[in-house]
This record gives C-alpha cells, sequence and structure tokens, in this order.
C-alpha cells in the first residue's frame, strides 16, 4: 500500500484489550484466607499440593524450581476456565506487558492474533521493514513453535512473551503456511519497534484516507492531527481503514468515536450479574462528510466497537468482510505481589444493543480482498479492491 504520510506511535503486539476502565478496578490482596474450604481452593487442595510437592522432591531425579512450579499451579487456574483471553502474569511477565503498551519496544513487528474456538495463532500484520517482514513472515502464517517449543495450548500473550525473551535475541519461529507442505523455519531478530499506529494521506478527488492500526493510549490526538492536516489540503470525503486491527483500550475508542459521532451512546459492557457500565458521547463534533470504513475478518474488539456504532448511528458504510466477532472485555486485575491475572469480565454491545462477540460487524457492502493478496504485506492502492470499493461508496455518497 501506497504510503506518503505516517503518523508514528507503537504496536501494542498482541489481540487483547487491556481494560482499567468502568469495571471497578482494585487491587486483590494474595493473603486472603476466609472462605478456605469453598471453590476450588480448599485446604485438602493445599495438603494435596503439598503432598505432591514433597513426593516430587524425594522421587524426582531432576532439579526442581519451586518459584516455576508455583506458578504454573496459578497458570492452570486460569487455563481451567478454557478461555483463550484469560491468563495469569508472574510479576516479570506482567512488567513486559507493561513495556510492550508503552511505545517502542524490542520485538519482531508483527500483529498476532488467537482463534477463540481453536486456539491457534497467527500473524496478522507483518510491518515493512520490521525484523518480521524481512525475514520473510507472512499474514496468515499460522505459529507453530517458537524457539523449539510448541505453542499449542498457550495463550496469545505467553507466545509473544516467548518472542520477545529470545535468548540471544534472536526468536526461532516454525510456522504453516497455506498452499507448503512442510513446516517454514524463521531466524529473527529483535530490534527496536516503533510502529504507527495512525497513518493517513490524501487521494484523488479530495478524498480522505486514515489507517488505524491499533486503538492505543495515544490515537485520537494522532487521529485528530491527521484528520486537521487533511482538512486542511481540502478533504470532502473520509476513508477509514480498521482492516488487521486487532483492537486495543476500550477508552482509546471511545475517545475517538467522540470526535465523530452525534451526542448519544458509544458502546457499552454487561458483565455476568446483568450490570452494564455505559459509554456517553457528548456530540460536539459530529462528522458530517461521507465515510467509509474498511473492515475484515481481522478487525476485533475495539475494531469491532468503532465499526458497530458507526453502522448504528448510519453516518458511514462498512465497507469488506464480516469482522473477528471479539465483543468481551478483558480485565487486567493486578494483585498484591506484582502478579496479575487477566480474564474475561463483559460483553460489549453496540448502542442499538447488538452484542458483538461471537458474530461481528456484518458489513453493508460485502467485498471480498482478491485471491491472492492476502499475504501480501503492502498492497498498492490500484490492487487493493476493498479500497476501490470504499471510494466507490464515499463518491456516490451525498455531501
Amino acid at each position: 500500500m501506497d504510503r506518503k504520510k505516517f503518523v508514528k506511535g507503537f504496536l501494542l503486539g498482541v489481540v487483547c484489550a487491556l481494560l482499567a476502565a468502568g469495571i471497578g478496578f482494585k487491587i486483590y490482596s494474595t493473603a486472603a484466607a476466609e472462605q478456605r474450604n469453598q471453590g476450588a481452593v480448599t485446604d485438602q487442595f493445599a495438603e494435596k499440593a503439598k503432598l505432591i510437592e514433597s513426593i516430587v522432591k524425594e522421587e524426582y531425579t531432576g532439579d526442581v524450581d519451586e518459584q516455576l512450579m508455583e506458578d504454573t499451579m496459578y497458570k492452570g487456574l486460569m487455563a481451567s476456565l478454557g478461555d483463550p483471553y484469560s491468563a495469569y502474569y508472574t510479576k516479570e511477565e506482567l512488567e513486559e506487558v507493561n513495556k510492550e503498551t508503552s511505545g517502542s519496544y524490542k520485538g519482531i513487528g508483527v500483529v498476532m492474533q488467537q482463534d477463540a474456538e481453536t486456539g491457534t495463532i497467527k500473524a496478522v500484520r507483518c510491518y515493512e521493514d520490521a525484523p518480521g517482514a524481512k525475514a520473510g513472515l507472512l499474514p496468515e502464517d499460522v505459529i507453530a513453535e517458537v524457539n523449539g517449543e510448541s505453542v499449542s495450548g498457550m495463550e496469545l500473550s505467553e507466545v509473544v512473551d516467548k518472542v520477545t525473551s529470545s535468548e540471544g535475541e534472536v526468536a526461532h519461529l516454525k510456522v504453516l503456511r497455506e498452499g507448503e507442505t512442510d513446516y517454514l523455519e524463521f531466524d529473527i531478530p529483535l530490534e527496536e519497534v516503533n510502529i504507527p499506529v495512525v497513518e493517513y494521506e490524501m487521494l484523488e478527488d479530495h478524498i480522505g484516507y486514515i489507517a488505524l492500526y491499533e486503538f492505543s493510549d495515544q490515537i485520537e490526538s494522532q487521529y485528530k492531527e491527521a484528520f486537521e492536516n487533511l482538512e486542511a489540503q481540502g478533504m470532502e470525503r473520509l476513508i477509514i481503514d480498521v482492516r488487521d486491527n486487532p483492537g486495543g483500550v476500550l477508552d482509546s475508542v471511545c475517545a475517538l468515536l467522540e470526535d465523530i459521532l452525534p451526542k448519544g451512546l458509544i458502546v457499552y459492557t454487561e458483565d455476568k450479574d446483568g450490570e452494564k457500565v455505559e459509554y456517553e458521547c457528548e456530540g460536539k463534533t459530529p462528522l458530517t462528510m461521507p465515510l467509509a470504513v474498511l473492515v475484515n475478518g481481522n478487525s476485533a474488539s475495539a475494531s469491532e466497537i468503532f465499526a458497530g456504532a458507526v453502522q448504528d448511528y448510519g453516518i458511514g458504510t462498512i465497507v469488506g468482510t464480516t469482522t473477528f466477532g471479539k465483543g468481551i472485555v478483558q480485565s487486567l486485575i493486578p494483585l498484591s505481589d506484582g502478579s496479575a491475572v487477566k480474564t474475561t469480565t463483559a460483553k460489549y454491545y453496540t448502542p442499538k444493543g447488538r452484542c458483538i462477540h461471537g458474530t461481528g460487524i456484518e458489513p453493508d457492502v460485502e467485498v471480498e480482498l482478491a485471491e491472492g493478496l492476502e499475504q501480501k504485506t503492502a498492497l498498492t492502492h490500484e490492487e487493493d479492491n476493498q479500497l476501490q470499493k470504499a471510494i466507490e461508496v464515499v463518491k456516490a455518497a451525498e455531501k
């Protein structure tokens, strides 16, 4: 894809949205022990775990890493949920997650996504000039192994951590690629990665184009800069591209939608007890020009909130293919010892009450990307048939 101007930001690198607003955020004590004999972790459980540990120490011929043993038990508790979006983070793993969301970081410049049903993890975006793309990794490659270890059964953030913590700062990946009979293997160096979150340019016929790659903390300010720059160039119509955007922070997508929507509900969440949290738009700067939003099957989470709100209010046309269908809230809940758990705490609903999870957002104008283009890391505008359809849509719309 031709890219003439961009606003630099950062790559989150993972599909999960870490939400810290609207859920009664709090620190849990690891020492709470009032209801010791209710649930799974009872006194009997502790006794049995201690017995197994003593057996291992007496009988096992290898070395025992007691900290790893303890951490693995916590990870097992979260794994028992069968939810690929729930996980336990050690203190060190949590520090790594925070580092990845703070700006540039050492990595391979690849956005990965996990299938909720199969648990498989694939690359959905390989940024140009980043280590992954330069090594030959392509979108849609399915990750099978990292550094000789199978990723089957692993949570996405665990796989990302294994990549970014590779010994010698070189990640060895084994992948499955459609059309190939054997696994492909890549040695990818870890480098400082600073990936643009927003890219923009003026197309012909005064059509502005803004690509949103991640709903990070900086996206609203970068979107505003892009919009104002295009407006100064005479923009009369707008295309916003959230294809292959895995989501991000709820507050960030709400802040961006605040710049676009009329007054009213942006999105709401509902937890297991039916408690709702609503996010409202003041409607001070509603978008008045023709708008098209490009989506595909890798547009997830916050991207689906964005597309769903635009669709519900009828302020733009959704073009592309049905989105991923990840409409659930992941909350990162810190523990008092510096570790944390991430788990699903609520579901997202569009302003009209549509549940996103498991269904996704269906486009108003459905158009598949032309065959053979899915694994290209950079499409020209001319060969990008989905973009061409979006151009056609906004040109036909009344101003």
